[in-house]
């Protein structure tokens, strides 16, 4: 694995998480042994926006399902600076590529999701998510249901019920994927700027490699299945820039893709 220098304000930080020699196997119909994490050490700092990228079918997903304790690793392990995942577990919002709002809530009423999960009484949570609507621009549709807004709207909806309940770490699994690409690269921006102004740190999987690139302080390129990790670049575009528009627009970014395109050796059949 080849890791390059990691731009300052990451390689600064102190160490959110890692994963230390993470390796997974499942067992077939036929009850074979399918290998599929090798072997996947990774350090990821405070308040950091790292990208995961890799082919298809690679174990990305069962990466993220490791990290956030809903699947245990076959061996090696996973520790937070403040605590050992195995022994107490860590606050962590998880959005999905589909928001999953509830459609017979109102949106305050999905945004409250979590709080009323954790016991919040209910003028606090209340109060707590009209905050967090008028701060992020959708206070005027806390009535509304969800099949009232865009696509845009109802991730930005989705973010918001993740962060109300304060996470230590964000996993955020291909959450533009279905949407067009103009929102794409609207959501990119104000994702970005949500995130970084609270502090969170942040893990992405993604397909798209521009994404990954214009988002990112690093990416991390994934091997075939079983996977591990073959090389991490340093990007830090979208905080040099403090925009992930003109990160695209950085004569660096071409560069950057093509290199981590090659990286992921995926074999185009003619």
């Amino acid at each position: 694995m080849e890791i390059l220098e990691q731009h300052p304000a990451v390689a600064d930080a102190q160490v959110a998480f890692s994963l230390q020699k993470v390796k997974k196997t499942f067992e077939d119909a036929e009850g074979n042994e399918v290998e599929v994490i090798r072997d996947i050490t990774l350090e990821v700092r405070e308040a950091e926006f790292i990208s995961i990228v890799g082919p298809s079918g690679c174990g990305k997903t069962t990466m993220f399902n490791i990290i956030s304790n809903l699947l245990a690793p076959s061996s090696g392990e996973i520790v937070h600076r403040k605590m050992n995942y195995k022994r107490v577990g860590t606050n962590i919002g998880y959005m999905l590529q589909r928001d999953l709002l509830f459609p017979w809530r109102t949106i305050l009423e999905n945004v409250v999701l979590g709080l009323e999960i954790e016991g919040i009484p209910s003028d606090i949570r209340k109060k707590k998510a009209l905050e967090y609507l008028h701060k992020y621009g959708l206070a005027d549709f806390a009535n509304a249901y969800p099949h009232t807004l865009s696509g845009g709207m109802r991730q930005r909806v989705a973010l918001i019920r993740t962060l109300i309940t304060d996470p230590d770490i964000i996993l955020l699994d291909e959450p533009f994927s279905a949407l067009d690409y103009q929102t794409r690269l609207v959501l990119e921006e104000e994702i970005v700027s949500i995130l970084r102004e609270s502090g969170k740190t942040v893990v992405l999987i993604t397909h798209d490699i521009g994404e990954a690139i214009a988002m990112s302080d690093r990416v991390a390129v994934m091997t075939q299945r079983p996977t591990s990790v073959k090389k991490i670049y340093d990007i830090g575009l979208a905080r040099e820039h403090a925009s992930c528009l003109k990160a695209r627009n950085d004569p660096r970014y071409s560069k950057f893709f093509d290199a981590i395109w090659a990286d992921l050796d995926i074999q185009i059949g003619r």
